[in-house]
């Protein structure tokens, strides 16, 4: 078996792909009318889509899940955070682990959390 996607929701599938792509280089490569594959294996799913399939209301901010992803350029990278046009909101900003690993987490739109930190291996 083989890990192929992670989904998340978004409310605003606009935003969201335009998050993604600014922030985090990922672009599309699929877009089939309320779900839009991203390179890198990350799927923006409509939130009204999501919904109506589970039956169940969605919980930002959850805390349960964070997409992670590494950058050699940590400082270039809180440099754009800081300049992007919506404001971020931050779980913690940039900081350094005992490990020497550093990491920035904060909110996608959506209240999806993710983590950047310099690369380990």
């Amino acid at each position: 078996m083989k890990l192929k996607n992670v989904l998340i929701v978004t409310e605003d599938m606009d935003r969201a792909r335009r998050f993604y792509k600014d922030l985090l280089g990922l672009d599309t490569i699929l877009d089939q009318d309320g779900n839009v594959i991203l390179t890198e294996g990350l799927v923006l799913q409509d939130a009204r889509i999501w919904k109506k399939f589970l039956q169940k209301e969605i919980i930002p901010k959850n805390h349960a899940a964070e997409l992670y992803f590494e950058e050699a350029d940590i400082e270039g990278f809180v440099r754009k955070l800081e300049s992007y046009p919506e404001p971020i909101v931050y779980v913690n900003r940039l900081m350094e682990h005992s490990w020497g690993q550093k990491v920035v987490r904060f909110y996608d739109p959506d209240g999806n959390l993710i983590e950047v930190g310099t690369p380990m291996g």
